[in-house]
């Protein structure tokens, strides 16, 4: 069981961490960072640019040549999650720390040097971790640059960094916003390694057994108002085979209208505000494009409450692949459900798509299980049951959904130049 939440932790870090020390920036701006439950300043932050990422990056270069209140507070996500998220990152250091050693192969791994990381605002400090972990345990340094809507967990995991004795240099901890902090460190010369993660295509849900009516009901509706919608693998489709189709929509209304919105840090809440006004408006004009295109708004549609950034979960029927809510990534708490007839038109439709992240199926038959998750186009196939991620999994996207791989062993590829060695072995005279 989780700890009682502290409403009103602490703010003891707000400036820019580089080379172990804490700093204003250069230009001596500040940006606010908002608690999305109010749409109050939380505080101040000191906006990093450029001129504060060329000594972040130097400091980093210089140290690679020598060798959940406070989440809750800045995100909005209900407190259960924050601990679930800040517990699963710690399982993430721990797994990268068993890697941590050098190779005396035919092959060798060697550091790649300076790694530029950008990192969004829906899961914080678990994104830190998986850009974090596996680049120092294959020795390299980083200047790492977090969402500007959330920055106070990474800040403050510096300061755990300097504590636990990291040199100085090897982590820094850059707040800003993407056109300067993060342009700057994308198209820094003299960064060897940038991972960046930030928008991508929503999951696609395959519904196909009238039988588990209610799991599969239940894992759809998980699977897209989790962490209110803001995830990557948001599975914002739902294709359900027409002989079931109006069943599911009942059931996907009843969870919906169940859905506790409000306090995240009261136990019962399941979902929190949206980080900020700009993503609502966002949200809110593509729940407007959908009903103006034809869609039926099963349920929802509107705001919770009267401050803060508070949205009813929504269900949408009757969706077509060429609307605007089945093409493009909402990133907030609304369900499209379309319908579908055959295995073959839906795996059609599935990848139609530029984007190929995440993919879920729900059946009892094990060969449309195994047909869907090999010919569905995503980096991820959850069957019958939906975004489980383990340190041990590579986690990754198809096509316009990034390049490479997080977690695993293969991320440790993504952070290591690959360098061949040969040697001529002396031969005895015949």
């Amino acid at each position: 069981m989780a700890s009682t939440p502290n409403r009103n932790p602490e703010i003891k870090y707000t400036k820019i961490f580089i080379d172990n020390g804490w700093h204003d920036s250069v230009s001596g701006k500040t940006f606010q960072t908002i608690n999305p439950c109010t749409g109050e300043v939380i505080c101040d932050i000191q906006e990093g640019d450029k001129a504060d990422v060329d000594k972040a990056v130097a400091a980093a270069r210089k140290a690679f040549k020598r060798g959940s209140s406070l989440e809750t507070l800045d995100n909005g996500k209900p407190y259960e999650e924050s601990v679930a998220d800040i517990e699963a990152s710690a399982d993430t250091f721990r797994y990268y720390a068993g890697w941590y050693g050098d190779f005396f192969t035919f092959t060798r791994h060697q550091p790649v040097g300076v790694c530029g990381q950008i990192i969004p605002w829906n899961y914080p400090i678990m994104m830190l971790a998986w850009k974090l972990g596996p680049a120092l345990a294959c020795g390299n340094t980083v200047v790492l640059k977090p969402a500007e809507q959330t920055p106070l967990t990474a800040l403050y995991c510096a300061a755990l960094l300097k504590e636990v004795g990291i040199p100085p240099g090897v982590v820094n901890i850059v707040p800003g916003y993407g056109p300067t902090a993060g342009a700057a460190i994308a198209e820094h010369m003299d960064v060897d390694k940038l991972a960046f993660t930030g928008s991508t295509e929503v999951g696609k849900i395959v519904m196909t057994a009238a039988a588990q009516m209610d799991i599969a009901a239940f894992w759809a509706h998980s699977a897209i108002m989790n962490n209110h919608g803001q995830n990557c693998c948001a599975g914002s489709r739902t294709y359900v085979q027409e002989e079931v189709y109006d069943t599911f929509i009942q059931k996907a209304k009843e969870l919906a209208e169940n859905r506790v919105v409000g306090d995240p840090y009261d136990s019962i809440t399941q979902q929190g505000p949206q980080i900020s006004d700009e993503q609502f408006n966002k949200i809110m004009k593509l729940i407007e494009s959908g009903k103006q295109e034809g869609a039926t708004l099963v349920f929802g549609g509107g705001r919770v409450g009267d401050k803060g950034y508070f949205m009813q979960p929504t269900i949408f029927a009757d969706v077509s692949d060429d609307m605007r809510i089945a093409k493009e990534e909402i990133f907030g708490p609304v369900q499209t459900i379309l319908k579908f007839k055959t295995e073959s038109e839906v795996i059609e439709r599935a990848n139609k798509t530029h984007y190929g992240l995440a993919a879920g199926v729900i059946t009892k038959d094990i060969t449309k299980a195994m047909s869907l998750a090999q010919n569905l186009d995503a980096g991820s196939v959850w069957v019958n049951c939906y975004d489980i991620i383990t340190p041990q999994t590579p986690f990754g996207g198809f096509k316009q959904s990034g390049q490479g791989r997080e977690l695993g062993d293969y991320a440790l590829k993504e952070y290591t130049e690959v360098k061949t060695v040969t040697m001529l072995v002396e031969q005895k005279n015949s």
